[in-house]
């Protein structure tokens, strides 16, 4: 019989469409090196996915008991990822690690918190959005005023797109043009139209991912970015993805990111597989 190391566990789900490879690694003995996450995020030849998270016990005696360990589809590691964080509560929840209520977690984008019940949606506690400089995105020749939010991770908010459907004839299969100056570590850059004073819809290119249906940490950056826009430092703002509908609370003290949290499905990962990809 193989073993975990070789044989890992996997669960698959979603957050919005903002879609996950999860891998439990009760004994924090998985060795997921880059090759593995971008060979298991393959979609023609793995299982495909935005990201990997390896789900982590956390055995030195703090408040935090599990580290969220996430990377994105190209194997390069990621801070922090909000539609990721609620799948990552709900499996620890469904899979008997904690049970429902408060969630205390690490990331290393910093501590979170979940709140969940045995089904329906999940809040995470995503801490501060830090709106920043003004600076601006290019798509082909055309360029986009926007704003730098930090949610852990670095995010270009550009609020500037006229309405819906000009919103969805963006192209956005190539990585939009942004100033390494600002953002030297790159950037997830988020394109964003107005619905009224507490709705936005927003489509999003992910840092090390391309387009994806969702971003939970954009779409708390987007909220930040619209309240302050308005001279507000704190509401409730609800955003559209493609994959969905989340709702962001923006307070002076942190934000909360609420939806849904989706698995759906479980397995194995072939030996060979595993062993193929190093």
């Amino acid at each position: 019989m193989s073993s975990p190391a070789t044989s890992p566990e996997f669960l698959k789900g979603h957050g919005t469409e903002n879609d996950f490879v999860l891998l439990p690694d009760p004994d924090d003995v998985l060795d997921l090196t880059p090759g593995r996450v971008r060979a298991l995020c393959n979609r023609r030849a793995g299982l495909g996915a935005d990201g990997v998270i390896r789900v982590v016990p956390v055995r030195d005696g703090g408040a935090e008991r599990f580290f969220m360990d996430y990377y994105n589809a190209d194997g390069s590691v990621a801070e922090m990822c909000g539609n990721g964080a609620r799948l990552f509560a709900r499996y620890l929840v469904e899979a008997g690690w904690a049970e429902p209520g408060s969630i205390v977690f690490r990331t290393r984008g910093g501590t979170r918190v979940a709140r969940l019940g045995r089904v329906g949606d999940v809040s995470i506690e995503m801490g501060p959005a830090v709106v920043g400089v003004h600076s601006r995105a290019l798509l082909g020749d055309r360029e986009f005023a926007g704003v730098a939010v930090d949610v852990g991770n670095p995010h270009l908010v550009c609020a500037g797109v006229a309405d819906e459907s000009a919103l969805v004839a963006l192209d956005l299969t190539r990585q939009p043009g942004f100033d390494p100056g600002v953002f030297p570590d790159g950037v997830n850059v988020e394109f964003v139209t107005a619905l009224g004073a507490e709705e936005v819809s927003m489509r999003v290119h992910e840092r090390g991912v391309g387009e994806t249906r969702s971003c939970g940490t954009g779409t708390v950056a987007v909220a930040a970015a619209h309240l302050a826009a308005a001279g507000r430092e704190a509401g409730r703002v609800a955003v559209r993805v493609p994959g969905g509908r989340v709702v962001v609370d923006i307070a002076a003290d942190g934000s909360t990111l609420t939806g849904p949290a989706v698995l759906v499905a479980r397995g194995h990962l072939e030996a060979d597989f595993w062993a193929a990809h190093r």
